[in-house]
């Protein structure tokens, strides 16, 4: 098994400092396959303390018509989850310390097999897995090869999971716990921050990985209320969008998703500034 991994240290690095992640979310492939690790690198550049990586897919259930065109626009140039580890591989060349954490759906990872991804995944450099339509209940076969390749399965909890989810998750996450502020798909309306704080309060209950929060955020300051009462946020369709308004100017969109993401982090630290 690896040392400890980089989620780990990456929270513990913003816990001794008093601050709070910012996780980002890019469908690899979009607009381009050669727009992607720029991308990224310029995300680390704007205060992206781990990155969430899409792999795309045609069938994006979870995911709310942003992130569902996205999918189709990586898909149109041919993205396959070869390519997404190899973008991977790429920006490890030059990055070493921002977690990566692949996040999309089983059939890909099925189509390739389980021990072959656990296998590339660990080698081009992943640090964690959220597979949206695998619940933990049925990771179990197969989280022991993940978690001796030190790749952390990523989970998901909402407003509706039961107490025995919350449980169970509680008991085989690693990395962090993903917390969807809404209920609906990606994109959805604004967040009730003293809604997502009554839900995270129970969540603790069970609950020791850091609590990231996603869906919703659209600006800075929806950021920076929600970073007040969890140990991450997550930011995807907000991106995304600006991703697609200049889906032919790729460099254009890698600014435009910059300043938003940036704009976000300065918020948040100020914000935590003034809570502390």
């Amino acid at each position: 098994m690896k040392d400890m991994n980089r989620i780990s240290k990456t929270f513990d690095a913003l816990a001794t400092q008093g601050k709070k992640a910012l996780i980002p979310y890019v469908t690899a492939g979009d607009p381009n396959k050669e727009a992607t690790v720029p991308m990224m690198h310029a995300l680390v550049e704007a205060g992206a303390d781990v990155i969430e990586l899409g792999v795309p897919f045609s069938d994006p259930m979870a995911d709310g018509p942003t992130i569902q065109l996205a999918c189709e626009r990586s898909l149109a140039h041919g993205t396959s989850l070869r390519d997404v580890l190899g973008m991977v591989a790429e920006f490890r060349q030059t990055n070493t310390t921002t977690p990566i954490v692949l996040m999309g759906y089983l059939n890909p990872v099925e189509a390739m097999g389980y021990p072959t991804f656990v296998e590339l995944a660990s080698k081009a450099g992943v640090d964690g897995v959220l597979v949206v339509d695998m619940p933990p209940e049925e990771a179990r076969d197969v989280d022991a090869m993940f978690e001796q390749a030190g790749l952390d399965f990523i989970y998901l909890l909402a407003p509706t999971s039961t107490e025995e989810r919350i449980k169970t998750i509680g008991e085989v996450g690693r990395g962090y716990v993903y917390y969807v502020s809404l209920r609906g798909v990606t994109g959805s309306a604004a967040i009730d921050v003293e809604d997502v704080e009554r839900n995270l309060d129970r969540i603790r209950q069970h609950v020791k990985a850091p609590l990231c929060v996603g869906f919703g955020i659209q600006n800075a300051e929806a950021a920076a209320r929600v970073s007040d009462v969890c140990d991450g946020v997550i930011v995807g369709s907000a991106l995304v969008s600006r991703i697609a308004e200049q889906a032919d100017n790729p460099q254009q969109a890698m600014k435009d998703v910059s300043e938003l993401a940036h704009s976000m982090r300065v918020a948040m630290d100020a914000h935590e500034a003034l809570e502390a």
